[in-house]
């Protein structure tokens, strides 16, 4: 329980926003002209439908993150450095008995009691080529990875990505110290390790560039 407890507090640490799309239903049925019965069925069917569930779906496929997001420049090199997650807790931690297992005030590195088992991606949604190179790499299909936006359309980046969706609030930047994405966040020991990535040229916008000149397209 105790265990349970610090993974829970780890989470609040994080505070990651989550956007899941739903299976809102299935929209615009299409009737054959047989009759003049069939616009009166038509609009019958209109009536059934629950358009908030429709404009919820819109919401959701236009939501750009929390309103307190942060841009992150493109990674200019390969370069990891560590993050000291010692923490002070903001609220009281239940022990999960009806007690406090760490009160408001306290402060621990959770490391210290358990291992933290996913491996955290951040990229920026809004940039094609980060989104085209998480789309190729091992991390899009390890179950392993919680995928991080820190920008980009909701529903153009679930597009191109096949799995659920999270932005990191300017809260989650701050706590792991993010200068620049891709960044890949894992624990190391007592510490959390951010990875800063190089995309590869193939996914860089002047190599895309350089290729144009070469073809002599604009």
């Amino acid at each position: 329980m105790i265990r349970q407890s610090l993974l829970i507090t780890i989470t609040l640490m994080l505070g990651t926003v989550p956007v899941q799309a739903k299976v809102l239903g299935t929209f615009g049925v299409t009737y054959l002209i047989a009759e003049k019965d069939a616009l009166a069925e038509i609009e019958a069917r209109a009536r059934q439908v629950d358009w908030n569930k429709v404009l919820d779906k819109k919401k959701i496929e236009n939501y750009q993150g929390p309103p307190d997001r942060v841009s992150l420049t493109r990674a200019k090199r390969n370069r990891s450095f560590p993050v000291d997650m010692t923490y002070t807790t903001e609220i009281d931690v239940p022990d999960g008995k009806g007690g406090v297992l760490y009160p408001k005030g306290y402060t621990f590195n959770p490391f210290d009691y358990v291992t933290y088992p996913k491996t955290l991606v951040v990229i920026d949604g809004s940039d094609q080529e980060q989104v085209k190179w998480f789309a190729a790499s091992e991390y899009d299909k390890r179950l392993d990875v919680t995928l991080l936006l820190t920008e980009g359309n909701f529903g153009t980046v679930s597009k191109r990505i096949s799995r659920p969706l999270f932005y990191a609030d300017r809260k989650i930047v701050e706590r792991l110290k993010l200068k620049a994405v891709p960044s890949i966040i894992r624990q190391k020991g007592r510490l959390m390790e951010v990875t800063e990535v190089l995309l590869p040229v193939k996914y860089s916008k002047t190599a895309t560039k350089l290729s144009r000149k070469k073809k002599g397209t604009p």
